[in-house]
């Protein structure tokens, strides 16, 4: 089976083999309210009764066959209720709603409120389904209510819904005063979403990341720089991580204040911390670029999504064509980025730039051979063509031999991997990113450690940053198979701005997992000469060791040190992202 990285791809490149018919294109838009995942009711097993010589025998269906009756039973009477919501009057549709044989909970009420029936008659549902007997309704389907008038501009409504809920006493949760602050913001009332949030915090209601997203975004957009900034701080303060929507918002802001040096430094920044850019990420950020004519800063992200196998929205990419075209710049790499666009030419000029990104026939045939076979899961015949290819240097691009990889790698088949990674090192090929992870992936399943290293080296080599926090989970994953040589080797290969408090508690982790205490303890006094700060997880490091050691001095003297760091709160002089990534992966009590 394909991972998720190399289906795609392989599809993709299925187009370019055998064109489609297809105006169709696919939008990456954020959904502007807030929505949730519940999990499906459980329903009995229906039994089959028939007769075998006159006697009736009774079966259970397999659970599979029931599984999947559910599913589609579910989907069909939420869509029906739906449809007489939105073609019947009132008076018609209540008198359909009470002659169907349906189960009305919280699930039902809600998704069917979810498929935005008309305002009124949802509001009219809404009421009804609360007479229903043994029925009530709970946060999920009041904030549901809450979002349909809130999207509608009906903020009147909108606040008596939330009364409601206050005085039913229904819980009101973060997500419930998201939501609200939300549409009072894009209603143009920032006081009023000042207010939602200053009386979340009051009912000691805690925020999650999105809640601390979403108030940033509101305060960003109407110019509360030093507020928002407050708010970002609170949210590392309070050990909660930015998300890749966060890293969004705040180079949103930045972008919209002209620093695009700042918004690609962060752009780096939130790679190096484990956090990759999305579709939407980029074509937000390559939207600001267009609206502000900064073409190397399109550029830089153009060539982060080529690595990454990302896309343009169809709007953004004809915006990039022209915003490239009015500066009378290439625009070669963006038609690299987007062959789903590209390749359908209507010009002769579209036509020779088209060309100038495929000039090879042979190397397409090639390439379509490959994809067949590994569709076909004929994986003999793709390293029988791969080595065949390798002998004639005949050239692949980055995108087919990292899906060779990824797809080798998901059938732990290494040294079909392995012999793909060595004809992209061999014929320059870049491989992505995703594929060197697959690659690491599947030689730590087979205790290959040492091709590990080298698969690191040249990932690192080659430019792509490996993650702060990958790093640290990869040096300290080799220490725990007692292979803390190679540890040592990819903690050397790190660049100089990734040797920080983290990976050197990997280190440390590494070598007193395989019972190496004084090389953990000469490490610990390096990364102190270094000027590096410790933190609670370095701390727990070192105690979990030396107790393990049996080194009782050495326990009692660290263990001084840890009290006076919890005193304090925090390290000092040191970054809150990289002591609270510190912390979550090395301050558990059973990491040992």
């Amino acid at each position: 089976m394909f991972i998720s990285h190399g289906a795609r791809q392989f599809f993709r490149n299925c187009k370019l083999l055998f064109p489609v018919c297809s105006n169709q294109h696919f939008g990456c838009s954020k959904k502007s309210s807030i929505r949730w995942i519940y999990a499906h009711q459980q329903f009995r097993k229906k039994k089959t009764v028939y007769q075998i010589n006159g006697r009736k025998k009774e079966t259970l269906g397999t659970d599979k066959k029931v599984t999947s009756d559910q599913k589609v039973y579910a989907r069909d009477i939420i869509r029906n209720i739906s449809n007489i919501l939105r073609y019947s009057t009132w008076d018609l549709a209540r008198e359909e709603l009470q002659k169907l044989c349906v189960r009305w909970d919280s699930y039902t009420i809600n998704q069917v409120l979810k498929t935005h029936p008309p305002m009124e008659k949802a509001w009219l549902f809404f009421n009804w389904a609360s007479k229903l007997k043994g029925f009530k309704h709970d946060q999920f389907t009041y904030t549901t209510m809450l979002d349909i008038f809130g999207e509608a501009r009906r903020i009147s409504s909108m606040n008596f819904v939330f009364q409601q809920m206050q005085e039913k006493g229904v819980k009101i949760d973060a997500i419930t005063y998201t939501s609200l602050l939300h549409w009072f913001a894009n209603d143009g009332d920032v006081d009023g979403a000042v207010k939602v949030w200053e009386e979340m915090k009051a009912k000691h209601c805690h925020p999650t990341v999105v809640s601390y997203t979403a108030y940033m975004k509101v305060l960003f957009h109407y110019n509360r720089v030093k507020e928002a900034t407050k708010v970002c701080k609170e949210m590392l303060q309070s050990g909660f991580s930015p998300n890749c929507y966060t890293y969004t918002v705040l180079m949103e802001h930045l972008a919209y204040s002209g620093k695009y040096k700042e918004v690609l430094e962060m752009f780096n920044k939130m790679q190096v911390a484990g956090v990759l850019p999305d579709k939407a990420t980029c074509n937000i950020l390559i939207q600001k670029c267009c609206e502000t004519g900064e073409t190397w800063a399109m550029n830089k992200i153009l060539q982060y999504m080529k690595e990454n196998s990302i896309v343009l929205r169809y709007p953004v990419y004809l915006e990039s064509l022209e915003t490239l075209k009015a500066a009378s710049e290439s625009d070669v790499l963006l038609r690299q980025v987007n062959l789903h666009f590209s390749t359908e030419c209507a010009t002769k000029d579209d036509i020779n730039n088209c060309d100038a990104i495929v000039s090879d026939n042979n190397a397409v045939v090639d390439i379509g051979l490959v994809l067949s076979f590994l569709r076909r899961k004929n994986f003999l015949a793709v390293d029988s063509l791969l080595a065949s290819m390798m002998k004639q240097n005949t050239q692949l691009d980055s995108k087919t031999i990292s899906t060779i990889i990824e797809v080798n790698s998901a059938h732990c088949r290494p040294n079909s991997a392995l012999l793909a990674f060595e004809y992209g090192v061999k014929m320059g090929v870049r491989i992505e990113r995703t594929a060197y992870l697959a690659l690491m992936g599947v030689f730590i399943r087979t205790n290959s450690f040492p091709k590990v290293v080298n698969v690191v080296g040249e990932m690192i080599g080659v430019g792509i940053s490996l993650g702060m926090s990958l790093g640290a989970i990869l040096i300290y994953r080799l220490g725990l198979a007692k292979k803390t040589g190679c540890s040592a080797k990819i903690f050397d290969l790190l660049p100089d701005e990734q040797k920080n408090t983290v990976t050197y508690t990997a280190l440390i982790a590494a070598y007193f997992s395989s019972g190496q205490a004084n090389k953990g303890l000469k490490t610990f006094t390096a990364m102190r000469n270094k000027g590096l700060h410790a933190t609670l997880g370095t701390y727990n490091v070192l105690l979990s060791g030396l107790e393990r050691s049996g080194r009782v001095d050495e326990v009692e003297h660290f263990r001084k040190e840890k009290k006076q760091l919890e005193a304090n709160g925090h390290s000092q002089n040191m970054d809150l992202l990289e002591e609270t990534l510190c912390n979550c992966l090395f301050a558990g009590d059973t990491m040992f």
